[in-house]
C-alpha cells in the first residue's frame, strides 16, 4: 500500500535544504524503523496488554494515527488510492489466518458437532447481508449494485481481527462453543460471501435484468466455484496430509512451520487456477491436514508460524488502516452515516445471530456472545478493494468512510469487551475459557 516517489527524476539535483532545517529523514529508513516497532509489537504487547483494556489491534491503529498525523512520512497510505495494493495484501493476510483458523480447530467435522457453525451461515450471514443491504440502499442512498457489495462485504466475521475471540493453539482444550463457532465461522464465511460480490458485480454491469447474467451468475459463482474450492481444498490437504503424516517417511519429520505458508500458497492459487474460491480452499485444506493426524505436535508447529506471519502483517495492516484515518478517509463520513455503521455493528449481526440460535438449546449468554461477536475487519476491506476493482459502481469515497467507521468502532468496541466478556462466561460456567464442549467430541455411528 506504499509508493515511493524518488526525489532525483533525469539528471535534476535535489533542493538544497534549508540552513536551518536540519537533516531530513529518509522516508524509506523511516519505515524500516517502524516496522522493526511493529514486530517488537507483535512479539511483546500481547503480554504487556493482558491487564489493560486494551489489544494489539487498537494500539497498532493508535501509532498508525500518530506517526501519520506528523506528516514525516511522505505517502498517504489510502485504500481509495492504492485499490489493488489493499486488495492483494488484505487478501494475503486473510488466506494465512484461514489456514491458521483450520489448523487449530480441534472438534471433527459433523453436522451435529458444527450445527452452531451451519446456523451462523445458513442463517445469520444471508440476514446479515440482506439487512446491510437494505439500510445501504435505503439509508445511504447507494444504488442497488452498491447496496449489494456493502451486505457482502459486512457479512463475514473475519478471521484475523477475530484471533481473540477464536479457539486456542491445537490440542489446548480453548475451544468452547463460543470460541469454535466463532473460529469456524470465521474460516467460512469469507469464500460464502464471494458469491454476493459477484451478485453486486453483475448488478453493476446491469447483468441482473437478463436472465443469462443470473443463470451464469447461479451456476458458476455460486455452483462451480463453491464445490471447485471444496474439492480442491480437501484433495490438497488429504495429499498433504498423507505426505506429512502417512508416507513412509513422514516428512513432517523433516519440515518446519513453513510447510503452513507453503499449504495456503499452494492449496490458494491451484483452487483460484480452476477458478473456484480459493478462500474456502485454503480452510478446508486446514481442516483436512489436522483430520489426517489429528494429535501429532506438527500441527503445533505449523499453527504457531502461521500464527506469527498473521500477526504480523495484520499490525502492519492497521498501522497503514491508521494513517489512512489521519489522511481522511472518514473526511465524508456524515452523522446518517455513522448511524448506520452503529446499527450494523450492534443490531443487524447480533439479531441475525440470535435468530440463527434460536432452538439452538445453547445457553442464553452462549447465545448472546456468538451474536455479538461478529468482529468485523481485514476481510470486509479485501472485499470492497475487490469488488470496485472488478466493477463500475461509481463515486465509491462514501462506501470507504462507512467501511472504516464500521472496522474502527468493531476493532474498539469488541476488541475491549471480548475478553472480559469470555473470562465471565468461563467463570459462571466454573470451567477454563474453553471447556463448553469437549475438543474432541465421539463420534457418532452415522457421522455426526
Amino acid at each position: 500500500m506504499l509508493r515511493w516517489k524518488p526525489d532525483i527524476t533525469g539528471d535534476e539535483k535535489p533542493p538544497e535544504p534549508d540552513a536551518g532545517a536540519g537533516p531530513i529523514p529518509d522516508p524509506y529508513i523511516l519505515f524500516l524503523l517502524g516496522l522493526g516497532a511493529v514486530v517488537l509489537l507483535v512479539s511483546w504487547a500481547p503480554v504487556g496488554l493482558k491487564r489493560v483494556p486494551l489489544t494489539l489491534a487498537i494500539l497498532c491503529v493508535a501509532i498508525g494515527v500518530a506517526v501519520f498525523s506528523t506528516g514525516l512520512l511522505a505517502f498517504d497510505p489510502d485504500p481509495r488510492t492504492w485499490d489493488t495494493a489493499t486488495e492483494r495484501l488484505t487478501e494475503l493476510v486473510v488466506i494465512i489466518a484461514l489456514m491458521g483458523a483450520g489448523l487449530k480447530l480441534d472438534r471433527p467435522v459433523g453436522w451435529r458437532r458444527w450445527s452452531t457453525t451451519w446456523r451462523l451461515l445458513a442463517v445469520a450471514m444471508p440476514l446479515t447481508i440482506a439487512a446491510t443491504a437494505w439500510l445501504g440502499w435505503a439509508g445511504l442512498g447507494f444504488s442497488l449494485a452498491m447496496a449489494l457489495l456493502f451486505g457482502a462485504a459486512m457479512a463475514p466475521t473475519d478471521p484475523v481481527l477475530a484471533a481473540d475471540v477464536q479457539v486456542g493453539p491445537p490440542g489446548s482444550g480453548e475451544e468452547g462453543e463460543v470460541r469454535f463457532g466463532l473460529t469456524s465461522e470465521a474460516g467460512l464465511n469469507d469464500a460464502l460471501a464471494f458469491p454476493f460480490v459477484h451478485l453486486a458485480v453483475l448488478a453493476a454491469a446491469g447483468g441482473l435484468a437478463a436472465q443469462g447474467g443470473l443463470v451464469e451468475w447461479f451456476t458458476v459463482k455460486v455452483g462451480w466455484k463453491l464445490l471447485a474450492g471444496l474439492g480442491a481444498g480437501w484433495l490438497i490437504g488429504r495429499v498433504l496430509g498423507y505426505l506429512l503424516f502417512r508416507s513412509r517417511r513422514g516428512l513432517s519429520r523433516f519440515g518446519d512451520g513453513l510447510i503452513a505458508l507453503a499449504a495456503t500458497l499452494i492449496a490458494y492459487t491451484l483452487t483460484e487456477l480452476i477458478h473456484g474460491y480459493g478462500f474456502l480452499a485454503v480452510f478446508v485444506c486446514a481442516v483436512t491436514i489436522r483430520a489426517s493426524e489429528r494429535d501429532h505436535d506438527f500441527h503445533q508447529e505449523m499453527h504457531d508460524f502461521s500464527d506469527q506471519i498473521e500477526r504480523l502483517l495484520m499490525m502492519l495492516l492497521l498501522v497503514l488502516f491508521g494513517g489512512a484515518l489521519a489522511n481522511g478517509l472518514l473526511s465524508s463520513l456524515s452523522w446518517t452515516d455513522a448511524l448506520i455503521g452503529l446499527a450494523v455493528v450492534f443490531v443487524v449481526r447480533p439479531l441475525a445471530g440470535l435468530i440463527a440460535m434460536a432452538g439452538s438449546g445453547q445457553p442464553w449468554r452462549e447465545r448472546l456472545l456468538l451474536a455479538f461477536l461478529g468482529i468485523r475487519g481485514v476481510g470486509s476491506v479485501y472485499y470492497v478493494a475487490w469488488g470496485l476493482n472488478h466493477g463500475d459502481f461509481g463515486d465509491s469515497e462514501r462506501l470507504w468512510a462507512v467501511l472504516g467507521f464500521i472496522v474502527l468502532v468493531s476493532i474498539i468496541v469488541h476488541g475491549v469487551t471480548a475478553a472480559p466478556l469470555l473470562a465471565r462466561l468461563a467463570r459462571r460456567r466454573g470451567s477454563f475459557p474453553a471447556a463448553a464442549a469437549p475438543a474432541n467430541a465421539p463420534a457418532s455411528k452415522d457421522g455426526d
